[in-house]
């Protein structure tokens, strides 16, 4: 027994050691929840209020329910095997295969994962003849799945239009179908627990009496038929019923996109007339500097049940921020500066590169390979994998090379254009007779195959004549919106990211055009199109390749903001602290948008243990064109003396209307300075010979006139209003812009 509350802090203590009853436990980043949650259990098995089996253990993933058996079978010899500790449905597949018949389930029934359950729906759509562009599948799916996670069936879904109740239509056949092929999906998993734990009295008052202390892990991350479930089984706050003791953070609810309602932690306060709130503060994983910025940066948000973390371990090091001029130097610093970290004796896998979107990892990922460092992308694709990239250059390399059979196979019905399985079959057993290439046999087809196939034929073809003149990174452009990627991924619930991968990679082909350019010796003719498409391509393909460190071995690590949660590095480089891309531009749109921001900023944040690197640029490529953005609001809410600025602050490039006078003073006392006048106007030289007001032709968008202009040399880039296409900034180095007739 003393064994087991050695070396817990005060309020650790409090926490484990506290009187049966229901507890809410704000257990901030670092702060050792897991500990508690483990050792909670052990106290209560000891001292006699429980036995192992009236323990139920709720967490969030399989690898936390391991860690959690796994440290109680260190603290003392009881057989972990019947206890219920797991997720949440895992917990509820374990009931349903108990009490399937009362869930009108059949005992070897299967559980369906979210590609199953997408490809099911396919098949639904496909058998009632349903237009699959009108109803995506994958939207379906995000619509049937948030119905039973607000605890609703058909009937009870309110519809007040004509596609509502269709789509209400489609998922009572979708539950049909389930039904009969005796499959469920993963919120059906809860939905059926709940309900039938709801309508059964004698099952529920079993469980009840059963499990007399439920504790939660990551509560902060429940959804509301989650909330429900656990208040049923806790006999909803009444007297006698389960303890009820939740652990979370409201300060790192970062998944209200996966329905997580924040709400519940206040709700729970209400219902079950909490009284002990204990705070877990004391971290053990930062140092202060760290802490410091990440208090400073929560303090802005509202409705917080208040928390400041702290730690014994000292200040540490400043907070280190750098200002690039483009996403390409800033992965250069980034890339640099962790090879300068190697070399003093850092090991690569404490390093941590971290990213508000997925998209933002292909110039890094370009970076750390040209340099020969070793990285990973954890919990995703590398860039060049995913994939709608690999959609988009499956489609280039149809451009490039008709013949190539695993591109026509890969996006010869993406999106869907009617070519089904026999029509691919046929048109396969045909090439095998001719022996040709697909591409090449799609003439000797007749019938509906071959109407079909010749359509997808004859688009590869018109996007060969439109995109011969054009420069690469207009090719990919025209691509991506002609081939219906666009479209296609504009019509998914979280088509977003997919969109942000999309637009990176016409970035990653006019950064490429860029570099072939330079590298081209002086009065060497410019390469053909044609043949920096091929380049491009080889690129591609050699980015893709093996070049990822395996599992295990001393690597870079490349993670999304969202992934990195509950993970924690002895270095962190966070980049793109730009407005619009952290904070998202998306946030300010939504309530409470921008508070979800600025806790995904505090995750960020807390994940450095000793050193934190936060970095943002003068501009950035988007969409094959150079955008300039603020700095971060996030910056300016760190505390001046937390950071150590490596390159002087540009006021400019500040969010706040009047900066601080922190970026404006030069010396003690001094009076800020008066703001920059604008630039002169740029002269012809340095637009080629080009000038502003000049009439000038595009070969994609036609004629036009030249209205703006800024930067100089290499960076160059006009603002041209075309007659059709509308007003549009264009790099001069990659745009081929001439004097119009």
């Amino acid at each position: 027994m003393p064994q087991l509350l050695d070396n817990l802090n005060p309020e650790q203590l409090a926490a484990v050691t506290l009187a049966p009853q229901h507890a809410l436990i704000l257990a901030g980043a670092g702060s050792g929840k897991t500990r508690v949650l483990t050792t909670r259990i052990a106290w209560l098995i000891q001292n006699g209020y429980c036995s192992p089996q009236g323990i139920l253990a709720v967490t969030f993933t399989n690898k936390a329910a391991k860690e959690m058996l796994t440290r109680l079978s260190a603290m003392f010899p009881i057989n972990t095997r019947g206890m219920w500790i797991g997720t949440f449905h895992g917990l509820c597949n374990r009931f349903l295969r108990a009490h399937h018949r009362d869930a009108g389930l059949p005992q070897l029934f299967q559980i369906l994962d979210s590609g199953d359950q997408l490809a099911s729906i396919k098949r639904l759509l496909k058998a009632l003849n349903i237009d699959d562009e009108k109803f995506p599948p994958r939207e379906l799916q995000h619509f049937i799945n948030a119905q039973k996670e607000a605890g609703l069936r058909p009937a009870a879904v309110e519809a007040w239009d004509d596609y509502t109740r269709r789509r209400v239509e489609l998922y009572t056949e979708y539950e049909a179908q389930c039904q009969r092929e005796a499959v469920v999906d993963f919120p059906e998993l809860l939905l059926r627990s709940y309900e039938l734990l709801e309508r059964n009295e004698p099952i529920r008052r079993h469980y009840q009496a059963r499990f007399r202390h439920i504790l939660v892990d990551e509560f902060q991350d429940t959804n509301r038929l989650q909330y429900k479930w656990l208040s049923l089984l806790a006999d909803g706050g009444r007297e006698g019923g389960a303890s009820l003791f939740c652990v979370g953070d409201d300060d790192q609810s970062i998944y209200r996109f996966r329905g997580a309602e924040i709400g519940n932690m206040r709700d729970f306060e209400r219902d079950f007339r909490v009284e002990s709130v204990i705070r877990l503060e004391q971290n053990y994983r930062s140092h202060g500097n760290i802490l410091d910025a990440a208090n400073a940066l929560i303090g802005h948000n509202t409705k917080r049940l208040g928390k400041s973390l702290w730690t014994d371990r000292g200040a540490g090091e400043p907070i280190r921020v750098y200002e690039a001029f483009t996403d390409s130097d800033e992965a250069r610093w980034i890339v640099e500066e962790i090879q300068s970290l190697v070399r003093d004796g850092a090991c690569r896998s404490d390093i941590a590169l971290l990213y508000r979107s997925n998209a933002q990892s292909r110039v890094l990922e370009h970076q750390l390979f040209s340099s020969g460092v070793a990285y990973r992308v954890y919990g995703g694709l590398r860039f060049f994998e995913r994939q709608e990239v690999k959609h988009a250059l499956a489609y280039l390399r149809l451009i490039a090379n008709p013949d190539d059979d695993t591109a026509f196979t890969r996006v010869v019905n993406f999106p869907t254009r009617g070519i089904g399985a026999r029509s691919l079959e046929a048109l396969q057993d045909a090439a095998r007779t001719w022996n040709t290439p697909l591409y090449q046999t799609v003439p000797h087809l007749a019938g509906k195959p071959g109407a079909a196939l010749g359509q997808f034929v004859a688009l590869i073809e018109r996007l060969r004549v439109e995109t011969r003149d054009l420069p690469l990174h207009e090719t990919v452009d025209h691509v991506i919106e002609m081939s219906g990627l666009r479209g296609h991924y504009q019509l998914e619930k979280e088509g977003q990211e997919r969109l942000e991968n999309l637009d990176e990679l016409i970035n990653a082909a006019a950064n490429f055009s860029a570099e072939v350019g330079a590298g081209q010796a002086p009065g060497e003719a410019p390469s053909e199109p044609g043949s920096v498409l091929a380049e491009f391509l080889a690129h591609a393909s050699l980015e893709a390749g093996d070049h990822q460190a395996d599992a295990g071995s001393d690597a870079v690590q490349l993670m999304t903001v969202h992934a990195a949660k509950g993970l924690e590095f002895d270095v962190v480089f966070l980049s793109g602290l730009e407005e619009e891309l952290f904070p998202h531009g998306n946030s300010t749109a939504e309530a409470d948008g921008l508070e979800e921001e600025r806790r995904l900023m505090y995750v960020a944040v807390t994940r450095a243990r000793q050193r934190l690197y936060l970095s943002f640029t003068q501009s950035r490529m988007l969409h094959g064109q150079v955008r300039y953005n603020l700095r971060s609001r996030f910056l300016e809410e760190i505390p001046e003396p937390l950071t150590k600025w490596l390159t002087p602050p540009n006021p400019r490039r500040s969010y706040v209307s009047e900066p601080s006078p922190r970026y404006y003073n030069s010396g003690a006392g001094k009076p800020a300075a008066p703001s920059m006048p604008p630039p002169p106007p740029l002269r012809s030289r340095d637009l080629g010979g080009l000038a502003i007001g000049q009439a000038v032709n595009h070969p994609r968008f036609g004629d036009g006139v030249i209205i703006a202009a800024e930067g100089s040399g290499s960076d160059a880039r006009v603002q041209v209003k075309f007659a059709e296409a509308g007003s549009k900034w264009l790099m001069l180095a990659v745009a081929k812009l001439t004097p119009a007739s």
